[in-house]
């Protein structure tokens, strides 16, 4: 709103002189045909000059007069008109500039609009796009976890085969070693070789009692 106001005061003012010429136009006439209805006392009161008794003042007046009238139409059909004109074309001309501004604003806010419409787009494409890589990202991660989650329950259940075949092994060694090593010591003590079933049982017992096994 401040803007348009601004052009309609630049427009006012680009047509003020062409108005001013026309009340000038106006106005010197009517000086003319009212000058000599003013009394001669009006001028001779204090101005000898203008005492219209004397045939000098008289003549001076009329050639004034005359003078004053060819200028004013001379002005009046080729000066003035030729200021108008110009005034006319400064107008028409300041008028035309307002045009184009007024046209290279409404481009510019359309452009600016446009761009700010394409930001906007680009802005939500590169959140849907960002959003897209994201869940990817999480679903690959998730499918990289459980493939290596698998791979190492499957590494835990071979090492706990491992192990448990491991003991399996250790308490068989265990079992004969200390079944030879209670028949050695029996037989050290008593001279007589025991029963096998006798120390296979004893040695069950004492495995059994300190839980191994």
């Amino acid at each position: 709103m401040v803007r348009r106001a601004n052009s309609s005061q630049r427009d006012h003012d680009a047509k003020r002189p062409v108005g001013i010429l026309r009340v000038c136009r106006r106005a010197v006439p009517l000086s003319l045909v009212c000058l000599p209805l003013l009394p001669a006392g009006a001028f001779a009161a204090g101005m000898p000059q203008l005492d219209f008794s004397t045939p000098l003042t008289v003549s001076q007046v009329v050639w004034g007069a005359v003078i004053f009238v060819v200028l004013y139409i001379a002005l009046a059909r080729v000066g003035l008109p030729r200021v108008a004109s110009v005034l006319e074309e400064r107008a028409g001309h300041i008028h035309r500039d307002l045009e184009g501004a007024r046209a290279a604003k409404t481009k510019a806010d359309a452009d600016t609009e446009e761009a700010l419409a394409a930001t906007i787009a680009a802005k939500a494409e590169a959140q849907t796009a960002i959003n897209s890589a994201l869940e990817d990202a999480k679903k690959a991660a998730a499918s990289q976890a459980e493939a290596l989650n698998a791979r190492l329950e499957a590494r835990l259940q071979e090492a706990e085969a491992q192990i448990a075949q491991a003991h399996t092994a250790a308490m068989s060694a265990l079992h004969q070693v200390a079944t030879e090593t209670a028949s050695s010591i029996v037989t050290r003590l008593t001279g007589q070789a025991p029963q096998p079933a006798n120390v296979e049982s004893a040695v069950n017992a004492a495995l059994a009692a300190r839980a191994v096994g």
